[in-house]
């Protein structure tokens, strides 16, 4: 194995809290930030391009994260193993909570999993960084801090060979507000092609986070999708960074004062 892949192999904790303590009443969430996975199970029978392809984690999403957390001053939870191995961002009896094929590319080591198989993989990566993000919200809103939860995410332009002509995708389950009040602000701007409920719904199974966290506990909530084509480098992080901080801001006015 390539030393640029070592570091992929761990048994830390999935999730990775920043800022902890920041003032912004934006919590957000990256939960395809990583593509680790624990040391037992190698690379999932697939090869190392395949782990660093967009199958396995949301290109850009993590370092797009960091820097809007920083930007709004804002904690964020994010979860650092692949989403291959479990997705965090699944319901626990969903189908493709563990993914037997992504985008054509067959995951050898998810096959005919056994009950016990899906449950150790829940237990160590799904239910701590759940919980971590409960003991977040637990204890912004024993302080009386607002919350509002905000998940980002990447998608690919090319998608089982059809292109996605999108950039910028907001999307919502049963709370409307703040999906509605992003999406009116950002057709404000020409640079980019926006959509709400694209290039996935709530009908498809995206938005586990958002109910389990947010429609839960009647937060405001939403989930951001940018194309990695955009995020893939430093520039684009900060260009994207600087656009959802004017974005978040503006709407977040609109909903919370």
């Amino acid at each position: 194995m390539s030393d640029n892949l070592n570091h992929l192999l761990s048994n830390r904790n999935p999730a990775v809290i920043e800022n902890r303590h920041g003032k912004s009443p934006v919590l957000l969430i990256c939960e395809h930030a990583g593509r680790l996975l624990p040391k037992s199970h190698g690379l999932l029978g697939i090869n190392e391009t395949e782990m660093a392809s967009h199958i396995a984690w949301d290109i850009g999403a993590a370092q797009l994260a960091k820097r809007l957390s920083r930007k709004l001053n804002a904690t964020l939870v994010m979860q650092a193993y692949s989403r291959l191995f479990f997705d965090c961002n699944r319901s626990l009896d969903a189908p493709d909570a563990i993914v037997t094929e992504s985008d054509g590319i067959i995951i050898p080591k998810n096959q005919n999993l056994s009950k016990a198989q899906r449950t150790e993989r829940r237990d160590l990566i799904y239910t701590p960084f759940h919980q971590s993000i409960l003991d977040v919200i637990d204890e912004r809103l024993k302080k009386g801090e607002k919350t509002v939860i905000v998940t980002i995410h990447s998608f690919t332009s090319f998608y089982r060979g059809k292109k996605r002509d999108l950039d910028f995708g907001i999307i919502h389950d049963e709370y409307l507000e703040l999906a509605q009040a992003l999406q009116k602000t950002a057709i404000l701007d020409k640079d980019y092609i926006c959509a709400l409920n694209e290039p996935y719904s709530a009908k498809d199974g995206v938005t586990h986070t958002l109910k389990t966290h947010g429609e839960s506990r009647k937060l405001p909530n939403v989930m951001l999708e940018i194309c990695n084509d955009l995020i893939g480098t430093h520039q684009g992080q900060a260009i994207w960074a600087d656009s959802l901080e004017r974005l978040i801001t503006c709407s977040l006015s609109k909903i919370i004062g």
